[in-house]
């Protein structure tokens, strides 16, 4: 079972897997073993909040944790039913032979079994994925999850696990939720049903309520170190230019899926573009600046206006750093290194990480109420370029 947008919609966005399809986590093995650990010790929390930037396996690696749960449940079951019928020691556990994991992955489940298969089809009766609605009238996802996308989660935990075993909530991304959404969530938190775990995966976790994080057990994951982006990127976009390549591993951050989604939006050229409209020692050209607006303001730039969001909070932070240690060096675009050296030092650490939760806020805003993105890219570069004086 599954709310949010459709999966063959998901799979047609992306040459990667979608997660809940994807029979590979990469870059985590340890928290994957930790997650093995906790389940095979009977020490299964709740709730678990697993946390990171965007884009680096969570999801991957909560589905991945749902298959493993929801077919050790079912291979408990079908064990126990087998020494029912073979008379068995009252007392005598499931054989661990019939457990998943092992040589493929702490809780690798076979893509050819009936569990995988139903999961990556979101038609699995004992797990439940909840992500943001879609918005008829707009169109498009909504930009937050509300409480009607979240409100079945309460119903789906009563029910008795169809497969007898547990039952497993997916929340993709619980730092979508709004202000009802999350305390309808609070309120399953505080009273969890036996056998039953959710899933919890933010890429802001400071952006949950306090109560909800406490309710949780946090695992955080780690950026994908360069090397492991750049072979992904290769596998999955084997068409790509190598100096292309290398640049979006460069502005991906360790995000295997950011690099994807910059790759498919032309990331590389926005960057370039936001990096030379900041970097001209006499200001931001109007002219330039509107017709770079117009350009991403059109229904059809979806896309690239939602690239250009992330990297232009890409390039506050990364000046944010370069005034806090006075120098611009490392950049992979020298474009941007340009702007690091030009607007990094006019301006301390604190107000360039200021101005990015100030755009964000006017990024989100604009969503939200359905403003003129036009004025909101505008909005934001003179924003910067008014830091600077």
């Amino acid at each position: 079972m599954r709310r949010g947008p459709d999966a063959a919609a998901e799979a047609s966005a992306s040459l990667a897997p979608v997660p809940r399809a994807n029979p590979e986590l990469v870059g985590h093995r340890v928290a994957e073993a930790g997650l093995r650990r906790l389940f095979d010790n009977g020490r299964m929390p709740h709730a678990l909040l697993l946390c990171g930037p965007r884009g680096i396996g969570k999801a991957t690696l909560a589905f991945r944790f749902a298959r493993f749960v929801l077919a050790a449940g079912a291979n408990e079951r079908a064990n126990e039913r087998a020494n029912e019928r073979a008379g068995a020691r009252a007392g005598e556990g499931p054989s661990a032979a019939l457990f998943p994991g092992g040589a493929d992955g702490e809780l690798h489940v076979p893509p050819e079994s009936g569990v995988f298969r139903r999961v990556a089809a979101g038609g699995h009766a004992d797990l439940l994925t909840v992500e943001r609605g879609y918005d008829s009238r707009r169109r498009r996802l909504r930009g937050e999850i509300v409480v009607d996308d979240s409100r079945e989660i309460a119903a789906f935990l009563r029910l008795t696990p169809a497969e007898g075993g547990w039952r497993v909530v997916v929340i993709d991304a619980a730092d979508e939720m709004n202000r009802n959404a999350a305390n309808a969530v609070l309120k399953i938190l505080e009273e969890p049903p036996q056998r039953s775990v959710l899933l919890l995966v933010a890429h802001s976790p400071g952006r949950l309520l306090p109560t909800i994080r406490s309710r949780c057990r946090r695992l955080s994951l780690a950026p994908l170190p360069p090397a492991i982006v750049r072979s992904l990127l290769a596998r999955y976009r084997p068409d790509l230019p190598e100096a292309q390549a290398d640049a979006l591993t460069g502005l991906a951050g360790g995000s295997i899926g950011r690099a994807l989604d910059l790759a498919a939006s032309g990331g590389v050229e926005l960057y370039e573009s936001v990096a030379a409209l900041l970097s001209r020692e006499r200001g931001i050209d109007p002219v330039a600046l509107h017709a770079f607006a117009d350009r991403l303001a059109r229904a059809e730039a979806e896309e690239s206006y939602r690239a250009v969001e992330e990297l232009v909070a890409q390039l506050l932070a990364r000046l944010a750093v370069a005034a806090a240690r006075g120098s611009g060096d490392g950049e992979t675009l020298p474009a941007a290194s340009a702007v690091l050296r030009r607007l990094g030092g006019r301006a301390p650490a604190a107000r360039w990480a200021e101005l990015r939760d100030a755009i964000g806020q006017s990024f989100a805003r604009t969503d939200a109420l359905n403003l003129d993105r036009k004025q909101t890219i505008l909005g934001a570069f003179f924003a910067i370029e008014a830091a600077t004086r």
